[in-house]
């Protein structure tokens, strides 16, 4: 099928994958000393002393994964701006307003979202957030110095921004926080391990993996007994109040994915799919009356794996297979 989703996405997943050598979203040939595929080099982040901060400046489309202090100025009037960072799974991301100089008047803003959001999707999808969409915006041009500083719910969040006038911009010192329960994510690789706690919360929760992948559930605490269900009209986990289930997609937002199979109950031993859509979800779903808790691994699927799922239609359908 047409990549719509790699297409939409392709000044910004392609940094997750270019510091493991992983291109399958867009080939980069020549890239220049200051590309931002830098930023996710390990390299540079061992380079980094204890104290030191890091400083660049920032671009109109940009993607960041490390702390630091970046500045833009527009040089030109830039109307369709976005800054996308991205945290480890057990991280928080701090963003805090330094200098400002924008237009409020005249049609620029600045704004923080507590979440990315592509194409009108947003992770974590509406069903999965504490807070509302309007709340998850905050507005420089309507807060002004009243919150200098925003923390993400999740390890990702974003800034949109518009400034007509050359020579004016902002500056943002980023920060990460340690978070003790992570509960949505966006993986920033395409293969790890993962465990996912949800403590007595009533709260869902969604691990996602851009890549068409092969998951593993090693381990599933729920209080029920064992189960695994494919999704049937006329089976699946209703009634129930804490569950895992997996989706498919080609999208951002876990709710506008293909549900391919629950897991009502918990066990010990291992439940594995190939999942070849662009977009793999992992959500738990939590009642609040438990501990629950999920442990599972993944790895992007093999060139081989994905043409003999080629053959039965998977890029399209996104068949699972156990």
């Amino acid at each position: 099928m047409p990549s719509a989703f790699q297409f939409q996405c392709h000044l910004v997943l392609i940094f997750l994958a270019a510091s493991k050598g992983e291109t399958r979203y867009l080939e980069v040939r020549d890239a220049g000393e200051d590309d931002p595929f830098l930023l996710l080099s390990e390299d540079l982040k061992r380079e980094l002393s204890a104290g030191q901060i890091y400083r660049r400046s920032l671009r109109c489309i940009d993607m960041l994964s490390i702390v630091g202090q970046f500045t833009f100025t527009a040089d030109q009037p830039q109307l369709h701006c976005a800054t996308f960072f991205i945290g480890e799974p057990e991280e928080l991301i701090t963003i805090d307003y330094d200098f400002v100089n924008i237009d409020c008047q005249g049609g620029d803003f600045l704004k923080v979202f507590d979440g990315w959001i592509l194409k009108g999707e947003k992770f974590p999808s509406s069903l999965d957030h504490p807070l509302t969409t309007s709340q998850r915006y905050v507005d420089f041009c309507e807060s002004g110095n009243i919150q200098r500083s925003i923390r993400s719910s999740q390890n990702v969040a974003m800034i949109f921004f518009r400034i007509h006038q050359p020579g004016n911009g902002f500056t943002v010192t980023v920060k990460k926080n340690t978070n003790l329960f992570p509960c949505n994510v966006i993986s920033q690789t395409p293969s790890g391990r993962f465990t996912m706690v949800i403590p007595h919360q009533h709260r869902n929760c969604s691990f996602s993996i851009i890549y068409p992948v092969v998951i593993k559930i090693s381990d599933l605490i729920l209080g029920h007994l064992n189960g695994l269900f494919l999704k049937k009209p006329s089976a699946g986990c209703a009634g129930v109040g804490d569950f895992v289930e997996l989706l498919g997609g080609a999208g951002l937002d876990p709710s506008k994915m293909f549900p391919l199979a629950d897991l009502c109950h918990s066990f010990h031993g291992s439940a594995q799919m190939k999942i070849g859509c662009d977009n793999t979800v992992l959500r738990m779903v939590s009642s609040g009356k438990h501990i629950n808790r999920v442990t599972f691994e993944y790895h992007q699927l093999d060139l081989q794996e994905t043409e003999i799922r080629k053959e039965n239609s998977i890029e399209e359908f996104c068949f699972p297979s156990i």
